[in-house]
């Protein structure tokens, strides 16, 4: 994937690491413009090129009574104004054919969830609307299975495709992240690690995911040392508020700091490669 071909995209002359960062779900107009604003001041201060994210709509859920969303239209609405009024680049996950059409109006990146990187029509549909499309690994794959989600976008006739690995299942009710997989997937597509959703602890028997936020800057250090390509990192002001994934986000007041040492180490790593 030619990073510089996504719109809008800033920072990218800075050889740090890209940034795909925002709330799990889109909760709300002001909190939405609120993240944003705050993220790409942190972002253009540290010269990391930024993506914001928030999903329109939260298809898998573990309970009927789970939240789901505001709304399809106004959710994309808000996604549009946000790349509207920051010029900025927005991604939101998609789950159906449907999906791909209607949102690719609204935002610059799909990206597939990880429980549908392997359905085709999904795949198809994605690459198929021109945009930069983002596939999950499954928690049930390994990295290798991952050329093969590739290939159906790149053969669909579209090059401009990214993989994010978000942990693979360690028994029913954990996650881990196989490090070793990142030179494996970087050789099929630009990859990008999942740093809050590899840290999730699902199917609790509440129903209700849980997490361990306590190591999101430990993951996010080794994902550095690891030369990945971009980090992915779900962050709301208020984790213990928010409506969606909230066990596993980030706090918002604590990205800087995190983002601050996560370049400091780029640079290190990077300068044992001149």
């Amino acid at each position: 994937m030619n990073l510089s071909l996504i719109p809008n995209i800033r920072n990218i002359a800075s050889d740090n690491f890209f940034l795909i960062a925002g709330p799990c779900a889109i909760e709300g107009e002001d909190m939405a413009l609120k993240i944003a604003k705050d993220i790409i001041e942190i972002t253009n201060r540290l010269e990391i090129p930024y993506i914001f994210k928030g999903s329109f709509k939260k298809a898998n859920r573990s309970r009927l009574d789970s939240f789901t969303g505001i709304g399809d239209q106004k959710a994309l609405n808000i996604l549009k104004k946000v790349s509207d009024e920051f010029k900025i680049p927005v991604l939101t996950d998609i789950h159906s054919v449907e999906d791909a059409k209607i949102a690719s109006d609204y935002v610059d990146i799909l990206q597939i969830p990880a429980f549908l990187a392997r359905q085709t029509d999904l795949l198809v549909a994605a690459a198929k609307t021109g945009k930069v499309v983002n596939i999950k690994k499954g928690q049930f794959m390994n990295p290798e299975s991952m050329k093969f989600a590739v290939n159906k976008v790149i053969e669909s006739g579209n090059n401009e495709v990214m993989i994010t690995d978000r942990g693979t299942m360690f028994g029913y009710q954990d996650l881990i992240v196989d490090f070793r997989g990142i030179p494996t997937m970087k050789s099929f597509a630009t990859t990008v690690l999942d740093v809050t959703h590899s840290l999730q602890k699902p199917n609790q028997n509440s129903g209700v995911t849980g997490g361990y936020p306590e190591m999101i800057e430990t993951v996010a250090k080794a994902g550095v040392v690891n030369e990945i390509d971009g980090l992915f990192i779900e962050t709301h002001t208020d984790p213990s508020k928010a409506l969606s994934d909230g066990k596993n986000m980030l706090p918002l007041d604590k990205l800087e700091g995190l983002l601050h040492k996560l370049v400091k180490i780029r640079q290190t790593v990077k300068s044992f490669n001149k």
